[in-house]
């Protein structure tokens, strides 16, 4: 494109010298005056009468000259400069077109289309070369989908072992305890053999379960971490699979429910639900230790509320609750509390639940009430 810059100012120089050159050779084109020697003043002074005639008439002749060279060069110079044009509108431009393309797709750009021009002498190679670029961002978002698709099924592949290897540390913790409770009874030397054989066997089994899980969350965490959306579909769910997941989770110690859900229809994600009860629960089995009471409310039910289609569920531990400064942050991604310094954990938790719920179509509230209390709205159909 530079050359063809320096060809325009060229030919424009060009011109203009040619200009000069030819105004030049006609001013040199003049008539010469010679006065005759031997002439009387009378005859000399009609000599110059005459001689100022011609004069001026070629003078007229000359300026008429002069503006019809112009008009011509006027005429060359527009021409020149058409064709010019001609050529940077049907095959500089397109080329320039395809350049500027060319960066954008080195760029990763695969969305801007090239203008389909089959005028000009490569029309066919430019539309050839769309044709990459859109083959391009096909595959490239191909390559997306299933990235995407990898990285969620890894998250949900790591959720879905967290559950029995946290069953298999309770397991051992209990079978532990019992025989720990055993040794410090009468027991013969074989028994007791066999108990610290056993013993010793959990505590193994124990410590692999822990590396396990922990290796399971740095995966599911770094996995999120990449994702840029996480899939939720959404589908119409019997409302008593919810109290279920609540009563499956005898490992979090003891669960109450105050009520039984109401028995509809709502619209919720299974997996995503499963793991926001399992994170709640979870949590609050961790950091309180305490009875955890689960209540269902049906919010169309209440007067003046009949535009609220939601399920309300509110699930509250005993426990010292969060400080008041602490709030509004433990819903944020990797945020941990002062009380979790000696507690295991990424600061996940309390984020993939609202995140979850919100995906839903739901909500969720947390607050301290004597405990710390979370309440879920699930969507009902």
């Amino acid at each position: 494109m530079k050359s063809y810059g320096k060809l325009v100012i060229g030919y424009i120089v060009l011109m203009a010298l040619l200009l000069a050159v030819m105004i030049s050779l006609f001013a040199f084109i003049r008539p010469e005056s010679l006065t005759p020697a031997n002439y009387s003043d009378e005859e000399l002074q009609i000599y110059k009468d005459v001689w100022n005639g011609i004069n001026a008439s070629f003078r007229a002749e000359e300026l008429q000259r002069i503006t019809r060279l112009v008009v011509v060069w006027l005429i060359l110079f527009a021409t020149g400069l058409v064709f010019l044009l001609m050529i940077w509108l049907r095959e500089l431009r397109p080329l320039r077109e395809l350049r500027d393309l060319a960066q954008e797709i080195a760029k990763g750009n695969l969305d801007v289309a090239l203008p389909m021009r089959r005028g000009v002498y490569y029309g066919d190679f430019t539309e050839s070369f769309d044709l990459m670029r859109e083959e391009l961002r096909r595959s490239k978002q191909r390559e997306m989908e299933a990235e995407h698709a990898k990285r969620e099924l890894v998250a949900e592949l790591s959720h879905d072992l967290k559950t029995p290897v946290a069953t298999i540390q309770a397991t051992c913790e209990v079978l532990e305890l019992s025989c720990r409770k055993k040794l410090e009874g009468e027991l013969n030397e074989q028994q007791r053999k066999e108990l610290l054989n056993t013993l010793e066997k959990s505590e193994i089994i124990r410590s692999k379960a822990e590396t396990i899980g922990n290796l399971v969350q740095n995966v599911f965490n770094a996995t999120l971490e990449d994702m840029d959306e996480i899939k939720i579909g959404v589908t119409e769910c019997d409302s008593r699979r919810i109290e279920a997941w609540f009563t499956n989770l005898k490992d979090y110690g003891n669960i109450i429910l105050d009520s039984h859900i109401p028995e509809c229809l709502v619209s919720i994600d299974p997996l995503r639900m499963e793991q926001v009860v399992d994170n709640i629960v979870g949590n609050s089995y961790k950091y309180a230790g305490t009875d955890i009471r689960v209540s269902f409310e049906d919010l169309s039910d209440r007067p003046g509320k009949d535009n609220e289609r939601y399920i309300r569920i509110t699930v509250r531990d005993s426990g010292p609750g969060i400080p008041e400064e602490e709030l509004p942050l433990v819903s944020e991604k990797y945020y941990r509390g002062a009380n979790a310094k000696e507690k295991k954990g990424y600061g996940l938790g309390l984020y993939l639940v609202k995140r979850y719920m919100e995906k839903q179509g739901g909500g969720m509230e947390y607050y301290n009430d004597h405990g710390f209390v979370v309440e879920l709205l699930v969507r009902k159909v």
